[in-house]
């Protein structure tokens, strides 16, 4: 069993996600730190790329900058490696396929191992191309961690069956970002997914309120939240690790 469980054993898990290097890397420790410090369970960070198609306009934005800035995936490791010896609750990176690829599958999963990243979302990967990356995730220990998007109940089945880490579920079609409301029947997804595992359900897309986050965690075992987190970082830049600590706080207890 991966360390990803411990996130969901005390309690509902609050998951915020983080662009790396967005504005610059050392405010990307400190965000960390202030998430942690502030009840944060589970870190989900986000690996900047260039055509990022899950996201919406923030957190596009975010990996424009990040990369334009002189992000790269090294200089995330060599971050991770240095947090790891503070911070020891799950880390999971959120990419796209091409990053993998472009770095070596093998070299990128063999160095999340070392570095103790617990596991790998890779939104643009279908679950039926998923033996490209999971024989390596097996070998180094690094859970690939799949999503549930609204659809019908036999691709719930197939995808939950074989679930490693935590299940995502998404809660709206479409990309990243806030939303007024969630209309989407996520009861009827998740009473799916829990006749075909024990696996943990963490709802992301949407959630940016703590009104939304109690709703969401009382029929989840945690709730994902990116981009009001990038928003805040977007309006205060340098100075946002105090006021994402403030946002992981409220949410966290709202849950």
């Amino acid at each position: 069993m991966s360390n990803i469980h411990s996130a969901f054993e005390h309690g509902k898990a609050f998951i915020p996600f983080i662009t790396c290097g967005y504005p610059d890397i050392n405010t990307t420790k400190a965000i960390i730190h202030k998430a942690v410090k502030n009840g944060a369970d589970l870190i989900e960070l986000g690996i900047p790329f260039s055509d990022p198609t899950a996201e919406g306009a923030v957190i596009q934005s975010a990996n424009y900058n990040a990369l334009k800035g002189g992000i790269t995936t090294d200089k995330i490791f060599d971050m991770v490696r240095e947090i790891r010896k503070e911070i020891h609750i799950p880390i999971v990176f959120m990419t796209y396929a091409n990053v993998v690829f472009s770095y070596g599958t093998e070299r990128f999963i063999s160095t999340c191992r070392e570095i103790h990243v617990d596991g790998i979302i890779i939104p643009d990967l279908p679950f039926e191309e998923k033996d490209e990356f999971l024989p390596e995730c097996n070998k180094y220990d690094v859970d690939l961690i799949s999503m549930i998007a609204p659809t019908s109940d036999e691709r719930i089945a197939m995808i939950s069956r074989e679930a490693k880490g935590f299940l995502y579920i998404v809660s709206s079609l479409g990309v990243t970002g806030t939303r007024k409301e969630i209309t989407t029947d996520l009861n009827a997804i998740i009473s799916s997914v829990r006749k075909h595992t024990k696996i943990p359900c963490a709802i992301g897309f949407g959630i940016s309120t703590p009104e939304q986050a109690a709703r969401m965690s009382k029929i989840s075992d945690g709730v994902i939240v990116g981009s009001a987190i990038i928003k805040i970082i977007a309006q205060h830049g340098k100075n946002s690790p105090v006021y994402v600590g403030e946002y992981v706080k409220s949410m966290k207890n709202a849950m």
